[in-house]
């Protein structure tokens, strides 16, 4: 997979919004690289405020870059109106909450032709609309078309939305918390579709989630993602079961199947106007608290320089001064053992 071109590539991606009297930018997307390439999952990770949605929503178009380039298909994205009109038949949108997302004096097939009417679709509409509820789960279809929102249930809310982005036959879906409004017993059932059509369609997705649980069962690699930039990156089986970055060691020690104490991060993620010297985390880092980073030799610069960006592909990557001097001396002690 990783000698496949990517289908989406972000390339040192900033998104800055003014700051409100006199206050300085808020940097909510602080450099970012990522590529995401047919048929992948990859799951963006990390606590609410943590830029996530901003990346997500930029690279559909939906919030443009302040620097940077998105790249789809190997053509950087157009932010002329006709230019975005067309990517975004190729790329859509899923979001959190079906409530939210469809009109409540829509009929489900009114809620699913949307798409098609607009983008002028000239062939049978009808039966679009039916294939794409029934990709989505909602058989028979023809059931369901004169249904209105609130006589379905959270569930099958959701396929719709998802039936929704499906009719214009996507190649890549960003899925924005996509199973957090539902119940427990639901999400499995939605997680099992959207990976039934990637193997169906060959669809791309992005699952932005808070989730580490979800990305498990769902993606094939893993983003983490703090106050800004992407700080630990690889297949989700390496991030997941051996994490190196302290805050993705932090989210893993909170899942109800994780071994020994949860560690409990002090204080809230910074204001992403005053994002602090050194690396971004160091203020609620576990690892320069209990004095192992200054027992490493790195507590300096944990607090004083800036990590490099991450690069986009695939390899197993982190941004942290700490898990790389304890690796290192790992790999010379391995060394110094074997002579």
């Amino acid at each position: 997979m990783t000698t496949t071109p990517p289908l989406l590539s972000v390339e040192d991606l900033h998104v800055t919004f003014p700051g409100r009297h006199g206050a300085p930018p808020a940097r909510a997307v602080d450099g970012v690289d990522l590529d995401i390439r047919p048929g992948e999952i990859v799951a963006l990770v990390g606590e609410s405020g943590c830029g996530k949605t901003t990346l997500a929503r930029s690279l559909l178009g939906l919030v443009p870059p302040t620097s940077g380039r998105v790249t789809f298909d190997g053509v950087p994205l157009d932010y002329s109106s006709r230019a975005l009109k067309a990517y975004r038949k190729r790329a859509q949108l899923v979001l959190q909450d079906p409530s939210g997302s469809l009109n409540p004096r829509h009929t489900v097939y009114d809620a699913v032709a949307e798409g098609l009417r607009i983008h002028g679709y000239g062939g049978d509409e009808r039966a679009a609309v039916a294939g794409a509820l029934a990709r989505a789960g909602l058989r028979p279809p023809e059931r369901f078309f004169l249904r209105y929102p609130h006589e379905l249930s959270g569930g099958q809310r959701q396929r719709v939305v998802i039936a929704g982005a499906l009719v214009l036959e996507p190649e890549l879906v960003v899925a924005d918390e996509p199973v957090a409004s539902l119940d427990a017993s639901v999400r499995g059932e939605i997680l099992a579709l959207l990976l039934r059509l990637r193997t169906e369609l060959g669809l791309s997705a992005l699952v932005v989630t808070h989730d580490l649980g979800l990305a498990w069962n769902i993606a094939d690699r893993v983003a983490v993602m703090y106050l800004g930039r992407i700080v630990e990156t690889g297949e989700v089986e390496q991030v997941l079961t051996a994490p190196r970055h302290p805050y993705t060691q932090a989210l893993l020690s909170v899942l109800p199947e994780a071994p020994g104490a949860p560690v409990v991060l002090t204080g809230e993620p910074p204001d992403p106007s005053r994002i602090p010297a050194g690396c971004r985390f160091h203020a609620r880092c576990q690892i320069l608290a209990s004095g192992e980073a200054s027992r490493a030799g790195v507590a300096d610069a944990c607090r004083t320089r800036d990590l490099e960006i991450l690069d986009g592909g695939g390899e197993a990557q982190v941004a942290c001064h700490w898990a790389r001097a304890h690796e290192q001396a790992g790999v010379a002690g391995a060394e110094t053992g074997a002579v």
